[in-house]
């Protein structure tokens, strides 16, 4: 039985080990990526409420572009300084400062700098259909967020997972992956539209 113990132990840390070091691979090795994606969103009893696709890319530290198609219709533009968060239906921009949105949020995960374990406690959150899931708590309790997964397979990163404190969940799935692809960094620029409505720390 002891020796059963011992062994259950060295899996459970091997899993454990194989989750986190993949992160930290991505990380490291990451410098930038582009990707399509698929979203959707539950409610707490588990029911979609709000299905979108769109495209992201990303280079570190602090850039990124998330693109939601209908009906969504969203960009969200991290330009190094400044958050941007523009809902073209509506016209309106929400502007924040980058110390301020990205220090605990998803897109830290993604393209913040190297020393993320410090704004997140990570852990292993077990293995399903081949994909090796990790958790990440932020440890700001300001944070938007409950906690974040993301899964892993042979091939790099294939999906996210994010839980709010109201009880949804959203859940996006990662296609035709670039990593380290050459950006152009006009892609990280965002101008408001003229007639928009600009909200926030400009």
């Amino acid at each position: 039985m002891r020796f059963f113990l011992l062994s259950l132990l060295f899996v459970v840390a091997s899993v454990h080990a194989a989750a986190v070091e993949r992160f930290r691979t991505f990380v490291r090795s990451t410098q930038s990526a582009r990707a399509d994606f698929e979203q959707k969103v539950h409610d707490r009893s588990g029911k979609v409420v709000q299905e979108s696709k769109g495209s992201f890319v990303f280079q570190r530290p602090g850039l990124f572009r998330w693109v939601y198609a209908k009906p969504v219709d969203q960009v969200i533009v991290g330009d190094g300084q400044r958050v941007w968060i523009h809902d073209r239906d509506l016209n309106q921009v929400t502007v924040r400062k980058l110390s301020n949105a990205l220090g605990s949020t998803p897109a830290a995960l993604l393209a913040g700098s190297a020393d993320i374990e410090k704004a997140f406690e990570l852990s292993d959150a077990g293995a399903k259909d081949g994909i090796d899931w990790l958790e990440a708590k932020p440890r700001e309790r300001e944070a938007g967020f409950e906690r974040v997964r993301m899964g892993f397979d042979s091939h790099g990163l294939r999906a996210m997972e994010l839980m709010d404190h109201f009880g949804q969940t959203t859940l996006l799935r990662f296609s035709n992956l670039q990593r380290n692809p050459k950006v152009d960094k006009s892609e990280f620029r965002f101008e408001p539209p003229k007639g928009s409505d600009v909200l926030g720390e400009k």
